[in-house]
């Protein structure tokens, strides 16, 4: 008996009018391709880039793909996993007969994560001697979202105890603190070494600011964003394992 054919990842990103965005996401696809040969991963973006998800899963079933796991490219879950995504997919799946569709978990929280965190900062010159002497500020892209600033805040309180002496969350846009007041309140705390690593994936306007905050405030090192980090590319692989082992939901009850 022919083993059956492994659901296509579709990878569905944000997007952004800055051109580094996509082309990081299609690295960090490109990784993925890499580590699991023969898996058929395509990209889609919901916004300002394309393909759309209508679009490249319209592609898939026209090549005969019947089986896709679809994976949000966020760190939380927050409105764009919980309505965004959800609706292009419902759309789609009305539209092509047959289609099924899962949706993988977002990315956070996961030891995956704060892995390439610590790659980042570790290219920014840090060395584990300086974790006990280093105060960190998270800065994400924010939210308007409880759970996903809570997440934030919890996975700042889980990196603080692998050994840096403070991890203290900021937000780029709609929750507070900023950046650079982050990186000002640990400074008025004493600490003599701050760091920022930003909790984005890609390049864009939100990261653009927390640099520009990091520099405002003096920030000792900044890292750069998470990009195509292996241990993202890995949790990616991760995300699509456990939903294409789950059984096919109804995707207007998916908020994942």
């Amino acid at each position: 008996m022919a083993q059956a054919q492994a659901p296509a990842l579709l990878v569905i990103a944000h997007g952004s009018r800055d051109p580094r965005h996509a082309e990081t996401v299609h690295a960090l696809t490109r990784r993925v391709r890499s580590l699991r040969p023969g898996l058929r991963v395509e990209t889609a973006f919901l916004d300002f880039d394309g393909p759309s998800v209508g679009q490249v899963l319209t592609s898939l079933y026209l090549s005969g793909v019947r089986d896709v796991v679809a994976l949000p490219l966020l760190l939380t879950r927050a409105f764009h996993a919980k309505s965004d995504v959800p609706a292009v997919l419902a759309e789609s799946s009305d539209r092509l007969p047959g289609l099924s569709v899962r949706v993988a978990d977002v990315l956070g929280p996961s030891p995956l994560l704060l892995e390439a965190l610590e790659r980042r900062l570790t290219e920014a010159g840090l060395t584990p001697a300086d974790r006990s002497t280093t105060a960190v500020v998270l800065a994400s892209a924010g939210s308007t979202d409880p759970e996903a600033i809570a997440v934030i805040a919890e996975t700042a309180r889980e990196w603080r105890r692998t050994g840096w002496c403070a991890v203290r969350p900021a937000f780029a846009s709609a929750a507070l603190p900023r950046t650079e007041d982050a990186v000002r309140a640990l400074r008025a705390e004493g600490f003599a070494r701050v760091a920022v690593a930003p909790y984005v994936i890609a390049p864009g306007r939100l990261p653009d600011r927390i640099a520009a905050g990091a520099e405002a405030a003096g920030a000792d090192v900044l890292a750069g964003v998470l990009g195509a980090a292996p241990e993202l590319a890995r949790l990616l692989l991760l995300r699509y394992d456990g939903a294409a082992a789950a059984a096919p939901a109804r995707l207007a009850a998916l908020t994942a």
